[in-house]
């Protein structure tokens, strides 16, 4: 039996995904609506939900609502309503950028659009054809990759100070039961020495030691972000090595920032392609967030069985 196929045995046959977009919410003061993907299973109900943050990256659509199919897709059809915001620093509303690059990354933006969802899953739920009453408003993930588990780190409760008015900033959304964070920024401090520091004062102040909420980091071994840091991959596993337990790390074999090609399907900048890898990495967080969002499932123990005895294993998992 394949290491995939015995990952795949925590979930049985996936459902057919309905998909909708836009679903567009009105934020006061906000530049421009909010526009989401929803995506969901053809069946059931009680459906725990995944935001899904999206990172940045040279594609043009990647970053917005149309990016990151290959995790939606997989995670909607094994049971999840999977909501996908274009935040506004989608390279799609570059016509609201200002000449600051760390402005255009809008941080605190991008963790607002999700408490926004949040506050209107009645709406959107009732928005999206064949979902009205499947939702459940209570059991809630965040996910992200890149920039996107900055994001998702704020929302669990990891900290910063604003390098604007030198005020610590606490985002943190009780709501929200669990995390993933894909290929994420790491530590700032002396370590953010790379040449494309200056462009992210906001990282530089980055404390992980107040990120309570339980997460999955997932780091590439080969995730060698020089253009941040001179750490080496390790930098990608701050959010677990920094962070309070409990916490469990994915460390994916020959994986760099694509993570095998998470971002999209048959995505030409990928430089890590890797159908297998990307698959399993699928399987192995929705299994992670199935068990944190149902305790006692045992979805998360088969997975991480399968990975951890297969004999070609993909990866290495840490917990504390």
């Amino acid at each position: 039996m394949s290491e995939s196929t015995s990952i795949t045995d925590a979930f049985g046959s996936p459902a057919p995904v309905l998909s909708y977009s836009p679903v567009v919410l009105s934020v006061p003061g906000r530049p421009v609506d909010l526009q989401a993907r929803v995506s969901a299973p053809a069946t059931g109900s009680d459906l725990p939900v995944i935001l899904l943050s999206h990172g940045q990256g040279p594609s043009n659509n990647l970053s917005s609502l149309n990016g990151y199919a290959p995790l939606a897709n997989y995670w909607a059809a094994h049971g999840f309503v999977v909501i996908q915001p274009t935040h506004l620093s989608s390279r799609t509303l570059s016509h609201l950028h200002t000449g600051s690059p760390a402005a255009s990354l809008f941080w605190r933006s991008r963790a607002e659009d999700m408490k926004h969802i949040l506050d209107r899953l009645d709406v959107i739920e009732a928005a999206v054809p064949q979902l009205a009453g499947r939702m459940h408003h209570g059991k809630v993930g965040v996910a992200g990759h890149s920039m996107g588990s900055h994001t998702a780190g704020l929302l669990l409760g990891a900290r910063l100070t604003d390098p604007d008015d030198g005020q610590e900033v606490n985002l943190i959304e009780p709501r929200i039961k669990a995390g993933v964070l894909l290929a994420a920024p790491g530590r700032g401090g002396d370590v953010l020495n790379g040449p494309m520091a200056e462009n992210v004062p906001f990282a530089k102040t980055t404390d992980f030691s107040t990120m309570t909420t339980p997460a999955l980091v997932v780091a590439g071994d080969k995730d060698d972000s020089r253009h941040f840091t001179d750490m080496g991959p390790d930098w990608h596993a701050d959010p677990y090595t920094l962070a309070p337990a409990p916490k469990t790390l994915l460390t994916l074999f020959d994986a760099g920032h694509g993570l095998g090609g998470i971002a999209g399907y048959d995505v030409a900048e990928t430089t890590d392609e890797s159908p297998e890898r990307v698959a399993a990495l699928g399987q192995l967080t929705a299994a992670y967030l199935r068990t944190q969002l149902h305790p006692g499932d045992s979805a998360w123990q088969t997975a991480r069985e399968a990975l951890t005895t297969s004999p070609h294993p993909l990866g290495r998992i840490d917990t504390k």
